[in-house]
């Protein structure tokens, strides 16, 4: 827990979500217990460049199964940003999301201002869908934030999923 909530303290991840204000640890605590009691489907995110396996992010999907759809958040730790981790584990988090729970579409939003972020989400599948003007601040600024979703049946490229089924 205390390693997640050191990457939410990062001042650039405190941007890239429009946050203006840290939060404690205390209350990163109570909310995480909050989230592990519903039916979010959580994946850490691992570095494996090193000898062993290193916790570099976590990426979250907030389902709505009524509908088949979810929404999708992703967080990396600061040293691990810039190295194609986000746009792989976005990948791997969409498979899941289409082949095992079978989702037909996940979406997020994301600041207009973070292009790095934008384009990382398209080369991982995700499509512009739409803007919602003025809905949210960069760097004390407001902004606009871009709806992006994803499709299953236009999910393309390989499948871990697929591959460990497939004989």
């Amino acid at each position: 827990m205390e390693t997640y909530w050191r990457w939410e303290q990062d001042p650039s991840l405190l941007v890239g979500y429009g946050r203006q204000s840290p939060e404690s640890l205390e209350a990163r605590t109570d909310g995480m217990a909050h989230q592990l009691r519903g039916e979010n489907i959580r994946f850490t995110v691992y570095d494996l460049t090193g000898g062993a396996p290193v916790p570099a992010g976590v990426t979250t999907l907030l389902p709505d199964h009524g509908v088949r759809t979810a929404e999708f958040v992703i967080m990396l730790a600061p040293e691990a940003r810039g190295r194609g981790l986000g746009r792989e584990a976005t990948r791997l988090t969409l498979d899941y999301a289409f082949h095992v729970t079978n989702l037909r579409m996940v979406w997020l939003k994301v600041l207009a201002p973070n292009v790095a972020g934008v384009n990382a989400y398209l080369k991982a599948g995700f499509q512009k869908a739409g803007t919602l003007r003025q809905s949210g601040y960069w760097l004390g600024e407001v902004c606009d934030e871009i709806v992006m979703d994803a499709i299953g049946s236009e999910f393309s490229g390989p499948s871990a999923v697929k591959n460990l089924l497939t004989p």
